[in-house]
């Protein structure tokens, strides 16, 4: 199954949310100090509890390979608690050029296995063509992010008129191939959003910033499904894998999950 069809198939049946698996060793349940692989252990609970209404797994891989051979040891176990059928994405906004451009990919997709990565689109088309041409795999391009430096340049406005994000945006449409192109765009842009639907068009979309970040997930899918666009997944990370840190960690995780799931329900239907 291609990764797209993974998404596809999240979406066709209600399933939005992303789960960012972005567990930091340091602020785990105090019950977990004792085992072996603390990390894995709380990663293999949180899986088992959300596989059946997540979308997709989200791995920031600075939380991984921020502990050395150990941290990269974790990511791979991690990554064979997840369902086959559900897409992870590697997060890492990788970018670079040549020979560089090339391992990155072969990390990502040939030896982790992810479906999906994060992309810097800030050194071009090249840079990015080494995980561009795997057309089974897919790809989340940065145009606007939910941190506060977007202003610095993302939103900056060119001569043509347009603002910089959205020139990476008409780019992205070029390079899109293969059919295997998304974008990131921040859910606290989401004036930003509104205005550059009909831009957007197809891409489909990778949200970060619902919750700690301040984006409201009611309005953005009302937004998202107002204007039909049904390919997306929104990540929500702290909110779902740190909703407790007591013995029951696993269950709350999943009632915050279902609790999400119900909200972009209800939002879906109201358009329909």
């Amino acid at each position: 199954m291609k990764s797209i069809e993974k998404l596809h198939s999240a979406n066709n049946a209600g399933k939005y949310i992303c789960v960012g698996l972005d567990t930091d060793s340091k602020k785990l349940p105090n019950h977990l100090a004792s085992v072996k692989k603390p990390v894995v252990e709380f990663n293999k609970k949180i899986i088992e509890a959300t596989k059946n209404s997540a979308a997709a797994y989200k791995l920031n891989l600075a939380f991984y390979e921020s502990e050395g051979i150990k941290g990269l040891e974790d990511l791979e176990e991690t990554l064979s608690f997840i369902p086959e059928n559900i897409l992870t994405i590697a997060d890492g906004k990788r970018g670079d050029i040549g020979n560089t451009s090339n391992l990155y990919a072969r990390s990502i997709f040939d030896h982790f296995k992810f479906d999906a990565a994060t992309l810097n689109p800030y050194m071009g088309q090249d840079s990015l063509e080494p995980f561009l041409s795997y057309s089974d795999k897919f790809n989340f391009i940065l145009v606007l992010t939910s941190n506060p430096g977007s202003e610095d340049f993302q939103k900056q406005k060119l001569q043509s008129g347009s603002f910089l994000y959205q020139e990476v945006i008409k780019k992205i449409h070029t390079w899109n191939k293969n059919l295997n192109c998304g974008i990131v765009f921040g859910a606290t842009n989401l004036a930003e959003l509104r205005e550059n639907v009909s831009l957007i068009d197809e891409l489909p979309l990778l949200i970060p910033g619902v919750g700690a970040q301040g984006g409201s997930l009611e309005h953005v899918t009302n937004l998202l499904f107002t204007a039909k666009i049904n390919s997306f997944v929104i990540n929500v990370s702290r909110g779902i894998i740190q909703k407790s840190l007591g013995e029951n960690f696993a269950d709350a995780a999943k009632n915050e999950l279902v609790t999400l799931n119900k909200i972009i329900i209800q939002n879906s239907h109201l358009k329909k």
